[in-house]
């Protein structure tokens, strides 16, 4: 270890007893620790936010099973690479040898094609693969290659673990515990690292470097000041990603246009994922605008279309257009609180039973035992309407969508009230 590594390096442990959290993950009796104690693992790929120790819970396990270890990134690597890193572990693999692991940086961006040049080595055991991701797999891993792999989520560290890593720092690196240091207080310092450990590392060793006496008492003043003096850029990486982004969309909801653009710019300029953003902004269009404005999730959706259509640099326009479109846009969160209070009666009430008038009834012994019996069919009915129960008898006076205070929905509040008269 040299000084000129970053401190998170420097403390980057080499075995699960010095892993930091993910008790669920790696704990006693835990999935991926029986996984690792069995010596046969397969492939899987790591889900949580920046700095929750993804790329190295995959070292440790590569350690510890003694498999040779390739690593890409998704971001500086091609098709090229990937199949020039398979014939390597081809050449490489004997008749009693365990698996190469391929580890996989950020597989979220990595393309279609990137991802099916995979397939067939993940297949046949030519190399176990672990990807790692900020993003959902779901949306951004294909169909194929999310089939062969177990997906762990990994959560950002708690309070506890943050701290404990704070004083372990100070306490056994080997070029700190030479310092004198020492802690007043720790809240900025947990407080501008969102839960990110190597953030917390960082913030921690750009305090302590910035100080030049031979005693160092970090205080919160301290942290804040010597943050609002060395602004960090947004890094594409993690470092900001979420906070950046959550800092777009709150100035969406709270209909601030300048803001809105201008967080946007802070996460292009720190070459930020088009897609990334694209998939905000429907997210926002839904949640924040919803049936005050239908037209806002049209055009979130067509933005999301557009931006993987045309690309960079582009798509900055589009994606300006709509972030000032939607904070521009009345507001209603309707929708969103709908579903919340109906989930959470599915869960308090159970699976209540489908009333016999709304069940289907396509054979002879359905029709006899009443399904469907006494359903009124809306389109026989003057207006396309008429009045009966659609919840189970349990919960049928539940109230779960409110209009909200709007143009758009003052209009679905009357309608409503028109039909159902005492129910609205």
């Amino acid at each position: 270890m040299t000084p000129n590594q970053p401190l998170a390096e420097r403390l980057r442990p080499k075995d699960l007893s010095n892993y930091l959290g993910q008790k669920h993950l790696v704990g006693e009796k835990a999935v991926l620790r029986k996984m690792i104690e069995s010596g046969n693992i397969s492939s899987f790929i790591l889900w949580g936010p920046p700095g929750v120790g993804k790329t190295t819970l995959a070292k440790i396990i590569a350690n510890q099973l003694n498999r040779p270890f390739y690593t890409l990134s998704a971001v500086n690597s091609g098709v090229k690479d990937v199949r020039e890193v398979i014939a390597k572990a081809e050449s490489q693999r004997f008749f009693s040898s365990p698996n190469p692991i391929l580890f996989i940086d950020e597989i979220h961006r990595f393309s279609k094609s990137q991802q099916d040049s995979l397939l067939g080595a993940v297949e046949n055991g030519t190399v176990t693969l672990i990807g790692a991701t900020t993003e959902n797999p779901s949306f951004e891993v294909i169909s194929p290659l999310l089939s062969r792999c177990q997906v762990y989520v990994l959560k950002a560290q708690e309070k506890e673990e943050l701290e404990h890593l704070i004083d372990h720092a100070i306490e056994n690196d080997s070029y700190l515990k030479e310092r004198n240091i020492s802690v007043k207080e720790k809240d900025a310092l947990l407080k501008f690292s969102g839960g990110d450990a190597r953030k917390l590392l960082n913030i921690l060793e750009l305090v302590i470097n910035s100080q030049t006496s031979d005693e160092i008492i970090i205080t919160n003043e301290l942290v804040t000041k010597e943050l609002q003096e060395n602004p960090s850029m947004y890094d594409k990486d993690g470092e900001q990603h979420y906070d950046i982004a959550s800092a777009m969309i709150k100035s969406i909801r709270g209909s601030d246009p300048d803001a809105a653009v201008y967080w946007l710019a802070r996460m292009l300029e720190g070459g930020e994922d088009p897609k990334f953003i694209a998939r905000r902004l429907v997210i926002s269009s839904s949640e924040d605008i919803g049936l005050a404005n239908p037209n806002a999730l049209l055009l979130a959706n067509a933005c999301f279309q557009a931006v993987n259509l045309v690309g960079m640099p582009e798509s900055r326009i589009i994606l300006s257009e709509t972030a000032i479109y939607l904070a521009t846009s009345p507001k209603s969160n309707a929708s969103y609180l709908a579903i919340g209070k109906a989930q959470a009666l599915v869960r308090e009430t159970g699976n209540l039973s489908v009333p016999l008038h709304l069940r289907n009834a396509p054979t002879k012994l359905m029709k006899n035992l009443d399904y469907g019996k006494n359903y009124k069919y809306s389109h026989d009915y003057p207006g396309n309407f008429v009045e009966q129960d659609y919840l189970p008898k349990e919960i049928k006076n539940q109230r779960l969508y409110i209009p909200q205070q709007n143009a758009q929905e003052a209009k679905i509040w009357e309608r409503l009230k028109n039909w159902w008269k005492n129910r609205f």
